[in-house]
């Protein structure tokens, strides 16, 4: 695993936890599904370049 993959899914898990945060405390729902997409980018970006898939 490399650093930038590590970064990624970091960012991604963190970018969850607001989701969660944001759901908790009813914020609007286009706030939850934009941070829900920037979630979901970095962690799919985070395990693809892990260097398992080569």
């Amino acid at each position: 695993m490399n650093g930038t993959a590590t970064v990624f899914i970091v960012l991604g898990l963190f970018l969850v936890g607001g989701v969660i945060s944001f759901a908790k405390q009813g914020m609007s729902k286009s706030m939850i599904t934009l941070l829900s997409i920037g979630a979901g980018m970095s962690l799919i970006a985070g395990v693809m370049r892990l260097e398992v898939w080569s």
